[in-house]
């Protein structure tokens, strides 16, 4: 137990760690805008610059000129992560939207009137943002609460799953498999650190291929959480629970199978990895020297992930098995519903798939609710397909079930049960006896017997 803690720790903070080595100093660039407000003036000249080519008809290049003001300053200056990290995850949604809807509207071709209504409402909201950036300076107990809320906020998602997936492997006792699950998870911690790193140091992967890496890496996270979660539903479906059932849910795990597992887990971590990493650069560069209250919030923050690990291990073992699969599925599937609404946007973000908006339609990044057809859609065909494959897995059950060792099969006595009765032990066959009538070895037959009028 003090190793799995042990390594659970080190798992949290190794990332965290490395992050202080790739974090470029404050005020180490001089060239660099020298507060947000100036990179939102920025932001503004080249959506004023859009909109007049957006007026002379040159479409291309008013896009060009928007993700230039998206890539070049709201992503590659670390605008958006030091809103996620100071202000709130939903203000850099929002502002996201409104460049991936302006686009939308200028390739279209119009109304004038949309396009420049939504120009100057993103304008206003990143001047802001950067108002309450600028504004906020040092404080050490609100870096305190930002680094807490942080690792809280994007580890509760990982946590979650890799619990769902221990709980799992030592429920049906295959603990021997759990080193394989934590390597995933330790490899992950390792593979955010380096594309932390590479998105720092490459200049030419910011912007759009960053996006089209989250969004596919999210997808992908997405199918493998659908398949545990049907395999998981299935179990549940299994009918009667007992030690011979669990057996045969361990014995099934292969080498696939747990390949699969730890292959979810993985993706649980590094999904959030490299974004976790990024996002306390943000908070550093902000913090002016005083990193204190940083790690005292990112302590505490895995002080708490490791607590809700532990509350998922007892509750685990706690928990009946077919519950347990039941309510495990259904964390799963929710999980994977969130991810098809956030990568369908990630992808749209990085111009790979198209936009249309849904006016009216909230906007929950904690749930992957966004006001767009494609995302909304792509979580509804993934509700399909989860009732779809849960209505195959109980089917499934209910025949095995029913198949041939049901109770109107007739009991043959046993050359064993004979031996048995032989030597002095009742026989537990049921067999149709007179009453009264004295078993093998003079003593009175403890079999069931008919009823007799």
């Amino acid at each position: 137990m003090r190793r799995r803690l042990t390594l659970l720790a080190l798992l949290a903070l190794a990332g965290a760690g490395l992050l202080w080595a790739q974090a470029p100093a404050a005020g180490a660039d001089d060239t660099a805008p020298q507060t947000w407000g100036d990179v939102a003036d920025i932001m503004s000249d080249l959506l004023d610059q859009a909109w007049e080519d957006f007026q002379a008809g040159r479409l291309e290049e008013a896009r060009d000129r928007v993700n230039d003001a998206y890539y070049g300053h709201y992503e590659a200056d670390g605008f958006e992560k030091t809103v996620m990290a100071h202000l709130a995850g939903q203000d850099a949604t929002d502002a996201e939207y409104g460049f991936s809807l302006i686009k939308k509207l200028i390739l279209a071709g119009g109304p004038a009137d949309e396009v420049s209504g939504q120009i100057e409402s993103l304008q206003a909201r990143l001047a802001d943002q950067a108002a309450r950036l600028d504004g906020s300076g040092p404080n050490p107990v609100k870096l305190f609460f930002d680094a807490l809320i942080i690792i809280l906020r994007e580890g509760v998602e990982a946590i979650l799953v890799l619990g769902a997936i221990i709980a799992y492997l030592v429920k049906v006792g295959a603990k021997d498999r759990l080193p394989l699950v934590y390597a995933g998870a330790g490899l992950a911690v390792a593979a955010s650190a380096g594309l932390a790193w590479v998105l720092n140091a490459v200049t030419a992967l910011a912007g759009a291929p960053q996006e089209v890496i989250e969004g596919v890496t999210i997808l992908v996270a997405m199918a493998m959480l659908v398949w545990v979660a049907n395999w998981m539903a299935g179990q549940a479906a299994a009918g009667q629970w007992g030690a011979r059932i669990k057996g045969m849910a361990a014995a099934s795990l292969g080498r696939r199978s747990v390949w699969s597992l730890a292959g979810v887990a993985f993706l649980a971590v590094f999904r959030e990895g490299a974004e976790v990493i990024l996002l306390y650069q943000a908070l550093r560069a902000g913090a002016k020297g005083s990193n204190t209250p940083l790690w005292a919030g990112l302590g505490l923050g895995v002080v708490g992930l490791v607590g809700l690990y532990l509350a998922m291990r007892r509750l685990a073992v706690r928990i009946p098995l077919r519950p347990f699969f039941t309510a495990t599925s259904a964390l799963l599937a929710v999980l994977a519903w969130t991810f098809a609404g956030n990568g369908v946007t990630e992808l749209q973000e990085g111009d790979v798939l198209s936009l249309t908006p849904l006016p009216g339609f909230p906007t929950i990044d904690w749930l992957g609710l966004h006001p767009t057809l494609e995302s909304v859609a792509a979580q509804g065909l993934l509700l399909v397909v989860l009732a779809a494959s849960l209505a195959f897995s109980w089917r499934r059950a209910v025949k095995r079930r029913a198949a041939p060792d049901g109770p109107t099969r007739p009991v043959e006595p046993s050359s064993q049960v004979e031996q048995l009765s032989q030597v002095g032990q009742p026989s537990l066959v049921e067999q149709p006896t007179l009453v009264g009538q004295p078993s093998q070895v003079g003593q009175p037959s403890q079999v069931r017997q008919p009823f007799v009028q």
